[in-house]
């Protein structure tokens, strides 16, 4: 079968980077299915392991953290699912990834892929919605109100794949006010498209821009890039016994300046429950499977903004490179091989 996938951790502009490759085509056993992929989409963490992370010793890793496609075989342990069915899911960071035309994944963090969409909108969706959705609502609790706050949640990148859906789940499922974050005219517009209420300048003073539009302090802050950057405003502008939730990966963090207002930090990963094989690893395949059902109510759309044709190397040798520039919008997708 045909995949993409690299040898040694290397800058994108390498020549070997990214490299075709041709593979068995694997098998499925216990609950895992065998799925054909026809879409998938690149994300932040595709680009970090890429540039980090050795495989062993004359084998190529395969990248790829959002797909979606056909069920081809099912392991002999599978409920859920049958030969012929459309799927869409994120997959486990510790093992091979979806950058292939087969690919083997864990029923238990699968969901039927939305009726209404295509295959390449229903791959922009899994890896970014299960994070926003387990950080607004496992982890920041965003029903539950901070006492005294702004009856309002900020959303800091909201323009990025994940502030995309977060706005929509935000949105369409609370009575808070979206207030997200964006720079650009573009980015600006995406956002106010997506359902935010509000949009601030994070390239100029949070704390300001926030404060401005007069509704007070927010007690619920979702930090989805540049963590560092962004958290001495966020301290500022936070309401006391507040909640702050990030999901990138700052070099060092220094959270002390949280401890006068008690506000909490809270971590999201979204594989820590199929690479820990967690008891409630199921909770990711009913969550698809809700989302895929509130995609086809009209209650949310594809965060998909740029098709950059089939999946080989050298389209997501592109891709990789537009989300390093920081400057990529929604989700980039790739279909067929």
């Amino acid at each position: 079968m045909h995949a993409v996938g690299y040898r040694e951790p290397q800058s994108i502009t390498a020549e070997t980077s990214l490299i075709d490759l041709d593979l068995p085509e694997p098998v499925a056993l216990g609950r895992d299915l065998l799925v054909e992929v026809k879409a998938i989409s690149v994300n932040p963490v595709d680009t970090k392991v890429r540039r980090s992370a050795q495989p062993p010793a004359g084998e190529a890793r395969i990248l790829g953290w959002d797909a979606s496609g056909v069920v081809k075989a099912v392991g002999p342990a599978v409920t859920a699912f049958k030969p012929g069915d459309a799927v869409f899911y994120a997959g486990a960071i510790n093992r091979p990834g979806a950058n292939a035309e087969f690919h083997l994944v864990d029923e238990r963090i699968v969901g039927k892929k939305p009726l209404s969409l295509s295959f390449a909108e229903a791959a922009a969706l899994p890896l970014t919605t299960i994070t926003a959705w387990e950080m607004l609502f496992d982890r920041l609790k965003i029903r539950d109100a901070v006492p005294g706050s702004a009856k309002a949640v900020l959303i800091v990148g909201g323009a990025g794949g994940v502030g995309s859906i977060a706005i929509q789940l935000a949105r369409r499922l609370t009575d808070l006010a979206v207030i997200a974050t964006a720079s650009r005219p573009e980015t600006r517009a995406w956002v106010k498209e997506l359902g935010a209420h509000h949009v601030v300048d994070h390239s100029k003073a949070l704390s300001e821009g926030v404060s401005a539009l007069g509704l007070g302090a927010p007690g619920l802050v979702f930090l989805t890039t540049h963590t560092s950057q962004h958290l001495p405003e966020v301290v500022k502008l936070v309401a006391p016994q507040g909640r702050i939730g990030v999901i990138d990966d700052p070099g060092v963090l220094d959270v002390m300046p949280l401890k006068g207002k008690a506000v909490s930090l809270h971590w999201e990963m979204m594989f820590a429950r199929s690479m820990h094989q967690t008891a409630d690893m199921q909770a990711q395949g009913d969550l698809l499977n809700e989302v895929s059902r509130l995609v086809d109510a009209g209650e949310i759309q594809t965060t998909l903004a740029e098709t950059f044709g089939s999946i080989n190397a050298a389209n997501l040798k592109r891709a990789h490179a537009l989300i390093e520039s920081n400057r990529a919008k929604g989700k980039i997708v790739l279909e067929g091989f």
